[in-house]
C-alpha cells in the first residue's frame, strides 16, 4: 500500500484537512488523508453551527470554489438564519445550526465518494525532510509514507493539554489523545513555534432544561441555504434555539472558583480568543455587567444533547455545575460533560507564503489552527487553499492566490502571513476594506470562474453562475431603460415619506432612492410582469436590488481596489537586500527581512512599515 509516492498527504481530518483532501483529490492528485481517528472526520469540536458574521461569507466562498463545507452544512442543517439583515448587504451573514453527528457522517461519506483519495488511521509522529524539501511522513508505528507535498492541519492536537480547574489532561480534544513529534521535528528545522488556548462550554441534557423560562430563537421564516449548487435545498422544517441569561448569583458562584481557575492561577500561560472569551473572563473583564446572554443550541434533530453557547469555561467541574444550576431554565440541569480549556502548539504564520507553503521547507503546507486561527470556517478555507496549491505544485502549475478585493479568504491569508497573529485569529467584516465587493450574495460570481479554471467547479456550476449574472444584468438594464409616471409611483413614495415626482423618470433613479425596495417596485405592474415573464428567482432578485441600491458605493470601492492593486504589480525580487536602502527605518528593514513580502502592496500592509518606507521602495523599484 505504501510503496507508491503520493502527490499530496493531508495530516488531520478536521475542517481544514477535509477540505484540503477533497480539493487535492478533485484536482486529480493522488491524495492520502491520515488521521488519528477515522470516526471523527469533519468533527465539530466546539459549537454545532457553521457561518456567522463574516464566517458565513467564507463558507459561501468555499462553496463557490468547489469546496464541500456549504453542501455538507445544507444537508445537515437544523436551522438557518441570515444575520445583520437590519444593516447593509455587505454585513449580511448566513449562519446555520447543524446536526453534529450527521455533519461528521456527511463529510465522511462525501470524502469516501471522492476519487483519488485514500485514508489511513494512525498518528503522524514526524516528517521526512531532505535538503529542505518535504519527502513524506513518519507514523507512530514507524511506517514511512512518501509524498511530493504534505499539508499539516493538526488543529488543537499538537502537544494538546486540556485544563479543567487544577486538573490537566494530555489530549487534543475531549476523549482523544494529543499528537506529539511534529512540533519537535519542525523546530529542529528552524521553525518558530508558540502556544495558544481555546475553550468550550459544558454539554448538557436537554431533557433536564425548562425551555418555558427561556426566549425562543426560531430560524428565518423563509430560510436560504449556503451552497450555490442544486445538490441542496433550503430547510422545510427547522428546530429552534433558545436564549437565557446569567445573573449576579451565577457570577458570584463562578467567582468562588477563581482561586482554582487555570486562567487566573498562572496554570494557563498562552493567549485565548479575544472575541470568544470564557465566562470567567467575561465576568472578570466586564465586572459592571450584571448578566450575559447564553444561547441554548440543540446538537441535532434526534439527540437530547445541548450546547450552552456563551458559557465556555475551564473552571472546576463542581463550580461549573453549581453556577449553571442557578441560570434560569437550568435549575435541574444534568451534565453530559463539563467545559474545558485546551492549550496547543501553533506556528506564527509569517513563516508562510501566500500559497500557505512554508518558506523553510518546500512542499510543506500549513492550514487551520496550526496557523493561529480559530473557527471551523477559517480553518476550512485555509485547507481548501492549501489543498489547491499543493496539487498545483505537483502539477508544476502557477500558484492560486486570492487578493484582498477578491475574497474574505484573500483577506484572511494576507492578514496571517503579512501581519501574523499573537492571539487566535477570527474573521470579521471589519477586517475587509472591500467588504461592499465581498458580499455573501455574489461569492459565486466572484469565484466560480476561478474555480472552473482550476477544474473544481463543474461546467453546470459555471453555467448556473453565468445565467444568474446575465439575468441580473438584464433586469438592471430594464430599470435603466424603463420609465415610470408620477401618478403610478407617487402613492408609494408618499407612504415612504419620500418627495413626490413631478415628471416621468427612469425606474433606476426611483429605485435608487433611500427606503425604496424591490418590494415597493413590485407594486408597479411592469416590474411584476418582467419578473414573471423571465421567471426570476430569489438569488437574481437579491443580486439586482443590491447592484441598483449600492451601485455608487460598489463603483467607488472597485476604483479604490484598482488603485491599490497597481502596487501588486510591482514585484520585490527574491532575497532582496533591504539593508542597502539606507532611507528605510530600522523597524521597516527588520520586518521586511523577516516577512519577505513578494509585492509592494504586501509590504505596505506590514505593521511597522510606514508610507514613507513604501515611497523609498517605490523609487528604488522604479529605477
Amino acid at each position: 500500500m505504501f510503496n507508491e509516492v503520493y502527490d499530496v498527504i493531508v495530516v488531520g481530518a478536521g475542517h481544514a484537512g477535509s477540505e484540503a483532501a477533497a480539493a487535492a483529490a478533485n484536482m486529480g492528485s493522488k491524495t492520502l488523508l491520515v488521521t488519528m481517528n477515522l470516526q471523527t472526520i469533519g468533527q465539530m469540536s466546539c459549537n454545532p453551527a457553521m457561518g456567522g458574521i463574516a464566517k458565513g461569507q467564507i463558507v459561501r466562498e468555499i462553496d463557490a470554489l468547489g469546496g464541500y463545507s456549504g453542501i455538507v452544512t445544507d444537508k445537515t442543517a437544523i436551522q438557518f438564519k441570515m444575520l445583520n439583515k437590519s444593516k447593509g448587504p455587505a454585513m449580511w451573514s448566513p449562519r446555520a445550526q447543524s446536526d453534529r453527528m450527521r455533519f461528521a457522517e456527511e463529510w465522511r461519506l462525501m470524502l469516501e465518494r471522492t476519487p483519488n483519495l485514500d485514508f489511513y488511521q494512525e498518528m503522524v509522529a514526524g516528517l521526512i525532510i531532505e535538503n529542505e524539501q518535504i519527502k513524506g511522513i513518519r507514523t507512530s508505528l514507524g511506517i514511512e509514507i512518501r509524498s511530493k507535498t504534505v499539508v499539516l492541519t493538526n488543529g488543537t492536537f499538537l502537544n494538546g493539554l486540556i485544563h479543567i480547574g487544577t486538573k490537566q489532561l494530555g489530549g487534543g480534544r475531549a476523549g482523544e489523545k494529543a499528537a506529539t513529534g511534529i512540533t519537535e521535528d519542525l523546530i529542529k528545522h528552524g521553525f518558530e513555534a508558540g502556544r495558544m488556548k481555546t475553550g468550550t462550554p459544558p454539554r448538557v441534557d436537554g431533557r433536564s432544561l425548562d425551555y418555558s423560562k427561556m426566549t425562543e430563537q426560531p430560524g428565518d421564516e423563509i430560510p436560504e441555504k449556503f451552497s450555490y449548487s442544486d445538490q441542496t435545498k433550503p430547510l422545510a422544517i427547522q428546530k429552534s434555539c433558545h436564549m437565557t441569561y446569567t445573573s449576579e448569583l451565577v457570577h458570584d458562584l463562578l467567582r468562588s472558583g477563581f482561586d482554582r481557575s487555570p486562567m487566573f492561577n498562572g496554570q494557563i500561560q498562552s493567549t485565548g480568543p479575544r472575541y470568544c472569551p470564557s465566562i470567567e473572563d467575561k465576568i472578570n473583564r466586564f465586572a459592571d455587567k450584571d448578566r450575559h446572554q447564553l444561547f441554548v443550541e440543540p446538537e441535532g434533530w434526534d439527540t437530547v444533547e445541548v450546547y450552552v453557547n456563551g458559557f465556555s469555561t475551564s473552571l472546576p467541574e463542581d463550580i461549573q455545575f453549581k453556577a449553571l444550576r442557578s441560570v434560569e431554565g437550568f435549575e435541574n440541569v444534568k451534565f453530559f460533560r463539563p467545559g474545558y480549556a485546551i492549550e496547543y502548539d501553533y506556528f506564527p504564520p509569517t513563516q508562510l507564503q501566500h500559497t500557505l507553503e512554508t518558506k523553510l521547507i518546500q512542499g510543506l503546507y500549513f492550514a487551520g489552527q496550526i496557523n493561529g486561527t480559530t473557527g471551523y470556517e477559517e480553518a476550512a478555507s485555509q485547507g481548501l487553499m492549501a489543498g489547491i496549491n499543493a496539487s498545483l505544485k505537483v502539477q508544476e502549475k502557477g500558484p492560486f492566490i486570492l487578493k484582498r478585493n477578491e475574497a474574505y479568504i484573500g483577506v484572511l491569508v494576507d492578514d496571517l502571513i503579512t501581519k501574523g497573529t499573537e492571539e487566535p485569529y477570527r474573521m470579521f467584516t471589519s477586517r475587509a476594506e472591500y467588504r461592499t465587493l465581498l458580499r455573501q450574495d455574489n461569492a459565486d460570481i466572484r469565484l466560480t470562474p476561478r474555480s472552473y479554471e482550476l477544474g473544481l467547479a463543474s461546467e453546470d456550476r459555471m453555467n448556473r453562475m453565468e445565467e444568474k449574472q446575465k439575468a441580473s444584468n438584464a433586469f438592471i438594464e430594464f430599470f435603466k431603460e424603463s420609465s415610470v409616471k408620477p401618478e403610478d409611483i407617487n402613492p408609494i413614495l408618499a407612504e415612504l415619506g419620500s418627495s413626490p415626482m413631478k415628471q416621468s423618470d427612469k425606474m433606476f433613479k426611483v429605485f435608487s432612492r433611500p427606503k425604496v425596495t424591490l418590494e415597493h417596485m413590485k407594486q408597479l405592474n411592469e416590474v411584476t410582469a418582467y419578473i414573471t415573464q423571465n421567471n426570476l428567482d430569489t438569488e437574481v432578485l437579491e443580486q439586482t436590488e443590491i447592484q441598483v441600491k449600492y451601485s455608487g458605493y460598489i463603483a467607488k470601492e472597485k476604483n479604490n481596489a484598482d488603485k491599490l492593486n497597481r502596487l501588486e504589480d510591482i514585484r520585490i525580487p527574491n532575497n532582496f537586500d533591504y539593508s542597502k536602502l539606507k532611507s528605510l527605518s530600522f523597524e521597516a528593514r527588520e520586518k521586511l527581512n523577516k516577512i519577505k513580502p513578494t509585492t509592494l502592496s504586501q509590504a505596505s500592509r506590514i505593521s511597522g512599515v510606514s508610507p514613507s518606507d513604501i515611497s523609498v521602495m517605490l523609487v528604488y523599484m522604479g529605477r
